[in-house]
């Protein structure tokens, strides 16, 4: 009996079980009894398809003025190779299966391979060569660039889908890339938030792209939030983008803000010589580990009175933004550790800059987006958890905002 024959009498359990796998003498013939396999179960929801598009199964009586008319044959692209199948047809023509859709020949398997390969920086040329390699047929550079086009309806309905209308932790930060713009590659800022939602799950609330970052563009991203749903946030962590506290506060007056410890940690060491920054940094510990504000605030003082005679901007930095950089004080510990610093998102744009650095420069806006998204949903493909410890995190929130967390 030949392999495929065994198609129609197995069981689902003896699928690919050990006895089953000895037959197939080569990698090949395992391939192309699953290419079979697949072919069949293509042909097999076709005519599913029909039957619903029909309002009738095979056989049975019908009133139905538009019936069954035969079958026509097509070459489709898969993950297994090129196979043709067998697609079923009606009279009046008005058959359309999602499966694969008249004038197109790609299953969307595929598909999604292609646009996986495009977030992960892939450029449409590599993939026509990997696509060739690995499935051993063609698929034409203008395919390829349609198929990651489609994206850019998926941009629109994700950046304007209804947010949440509380988040208890919003991060934002901004990316920047070269893009093309009137004949000259100029700097372009992708603003990113991620919001923890209520159930302990982190979502990217959208990707902005606008000229250099400035809290007068933040304002115009909270506000296209607020418009989304979002009526309250509890906590913002941010860089210490000059204004950005203020302009967070005339959009969500409720919202306190923590100013990222790690930036300022940067920051502050910016004008520090090389051979002082590791002694340098090593006295900044003992204020953002103080286990108080009021400790912290000792904590600086004692390191004003080592260092602000050789860096006093550095110990200005840092009173001058004292207020916001300690907001994390007023929290129980398992709440500071997620707001101390912007990590959550710096690890987000990491991957985002991980999946783009074969693009040297973008030549459009739209192209710029429509990599981000598409890295931004790769990144985010295991966010399907709340964070660690949620249960405790949770109760301390409602036990500071319980009116506001219930909103």
């Amino acid at each position: 009996m030949s392999n495929f024959k065994y198609l129609h009498i197995m069981k689902k359990e003896e699928l690919f079980n050990d006895d089953f796998l000895k037959q197939f003498k080569s990698g090949d013939e395992l391939n192309g009894f699953l290419k079979e396999l697949q072919k069949r179960g293509i042909e097999k929801m076709l005519e599913g398809e029909l039957d619903g598009h029909l309002d009738y199964e095979r056989h049975q009586r019908s009133s139905n003025a538009n019936k069954r008319n035969g079958h026509s044959k097509k070459k489709v692209r898969t993950s297994f190779g090129e196979s043709e199948i067998s697609v079923p047809r009606d009279r009046d023509a008005s058959f359309n299966p999602m499966v694969v859709p008249k004038r197109g020949n790609m299953v969307d398997g595929i598909e999604n391979i292609i646009i996986s390969l495009y977030a992960k920086g892939m450029s449409v040329s590599d993939i026509e060569e990997q696509i060739r390699e690995a499935y051993g047929f063609e698929v034409s550079t203008s395919t390829i660039s349609r198929i990651t086009e489609k994206v850019a309806d998926d941009i629109v309905a994700w950046q304007n889908r209804p947010l949440e209308p509380v988040y208890l932790i919003v991060w934002m930060d901004g990316i920047v890339f070269k893009v093309r713009e009137s004949s000259k590659v100029i700097n372009k800022t992708v603003y990113v938030a991620v919001g923890l939602r209520r159930d302990g799950k982190k979502e990217v609330l959208g990707l902005w792209l606008g000229k250099n970052e400035s809290a007068a563009f933040w304002m115009s991203v909270l506000t296209d939030m607020k418009a989304r749903g979002t009526e309250d946030i509890l906590i913002t962590a941010t860089d210490n983008l000059n204004g950005f506290t203020d302009t967070i506060k005339n959009v969500f007056p409720e919202s306190r803000t923590q100013i990222c410890v790690v930036h300022q940690i940067r920051n502050a060491c910016r004008y520090v010589v090389w051979k002082d920054k590791k002694a340098f940094t090593a006295d900044m510990k003992g204020i953002y580990n103080a286990p108080n504000e009021k400790a912290a605030k000792a904590a600086l003082e004692d390191f004003a009175q080592k260092w602000e005679g050789k860096y006093s901007y550095a110990i200005r930095s840092w009173r001058d933004n004292w207020e916001d950089l300690t907001v994390f004080y007023e929290f129980p510990v398992e709440i500071r550790k997620i707001i101390y610093t912007t990590n959550l998102i710096e690890n987000l744009n990491g991957k985002i800059r991980k999946y783009t650095k074969n693009k040297l420069s973008f030549p459009t806006d739209d192209a710029v987006m429509k990599s981000v998204y598409l890295a931004t949903r790769e990144a985010t493909k295991k966010w399907s958890m709340p964070i660690r410890n949620w249960g405790i995190i949770l109760n301390q929130f409602l036990t500071i905002y319980e009116k506001r967390v219930r909103l």
